[in-house]
């Protein structure tokens, strides 16, 4: 499938902003829809090439590109600047940005939920060689935190807080790197560890557990989450990649997840909101036919506490009309 390009964009800095799309800039050939993703190592970035396929094939008078971005962080802020119309976003970072707190204090962005899709995992990634087991061994280590302007990296630097490591102090050094660049630098010797959250598989993890001579090692971290929940609030919860998610791993990895959502702006036209859900959800398979985390995305799973930001009330109704409980 050919995944539509239009420019990168890292640490929520724009290029070439005059070409950039907002949500319903109309052109001689209709309206354009640009949809902020995040590195082409993860999901977001498939999932949005398949979603704006999609568009672009069934809503007359539509198309959409994606933008290659840092992640959630950079997405909330082109959304708060009216450059793209949608984006896929990691509920902590949308609260972050709808209460103005963090890297988005003093600019508050108007972003609104519009479905609930699946989970993102923190993936902590290292191989048997580093002598790595714990965060607590990552003292002293070269590591990645995650690309500027990614949840992973608010993710990674509560986590590495509440292991009890300061991220300024405790490395040997800490990059910011793409989940790629990430296992490029481990398969070169260069980088001990990396965070990234994200679906699963990710293409980069899976990428670095198939390498010869590597033996993959996720490490657990679970532990942690209720000391990140009690400071940060409940937007994190426990799960488990099993076994065999990714070549030579032999035994379940427990660690922390956040739910992602799908946003807009508050002022995006209701007609567009539904026109755009009813699109997404009845095309669901369509999108797993790109990522299989497309079919963790459920009537169940809308629900207004795992939104974490207000409802778009287009959506609200539209679930609500779906059957979906929301509560």
């Amino acid at each position: 499938m050919a995944i539509p390009r239009r420019g990168i964009l890292a640490a929520g800095t724009v290029l070439a902003a005059p070409t950039l799309l907002a949500s319903r800039r109309a052109s001689a050939q209709g309206q354009q829809l640009a949809i902020a993703t995040g590195t082409t190592g993860g999901v977001y970035y498939p999932l949005g090439g398949a979603l704006a396929n999609l568009i672009s094939r069934q809503m007359p008078g539509m198309s959409a590109t994606v933008e290659v971005t840092g992640g959630s962080v950079g997405n909330l802020q082109l959304l708060g600047a009216g450059r793209v119309g949608l984006i896929f976003t990691q509920v902590d970072a949308a609260v972050d940005a709808v209460r103005g707190n963090e890297r988005f204090r003093g600019r508050p962005v108007p972003a609104r939920a519009i479905a609930v899709i699946y989970t993102n995992r923190m993936q902590v990634v290292t191989v048997a060689s580093t002598g790595i087991k714990s965060i607590p061994d990552m003292k002293g280590k070269r590591v990645s935190t995650g690309a500027p302007g990614s949840a992973t990296e608010v993710m990674a630097l509560r986590l590495i807080e509440a292991a009890g490591l300061d991220p300024a102090k405790d490395f040997r050094a800490r990059e910011r790197l793409s989940p790629a660049e990430s296992t490029n630098a481990v398969k070169d010797g260069k980088l001990d560890a990396y965070f990234f959250v994200s679906g699963i598989p990710t293409s980069a993890i899976t990428d670095l557990g198939a390498s010869p001579g590597v033996q993959i090692q996720m490490i657990d971290h679970a532990e942690y989450t209720a000391k990140i929940v009690e400071k940060h609030g409940p937007v994190y919860f426990n799960e488990v990649i099993p076994a065999g998610t990714y070549p030579g791993q032999a035994t379940d990895n427990k660690q922390m997840s956040v739910a992602n959502v799908l946003a807009v702006r508050e002022d995006m036209p209701a007609e567009m909101v539904t026109s755009l859900l009813k699109l997404t959800w009845e095309g669901r398979e369509d999108l797993a036919r790109t990522h299989a985390e497309a079919r963790n995305f459920k009537l169940e799973g809308q629900k207004t506490a795992a939104a974490g930001i207000p409802w778009h009330p287009a959506a609200e109704a539209y679930w609500r009309s779906a059957g979906a409980t929301l509560a």
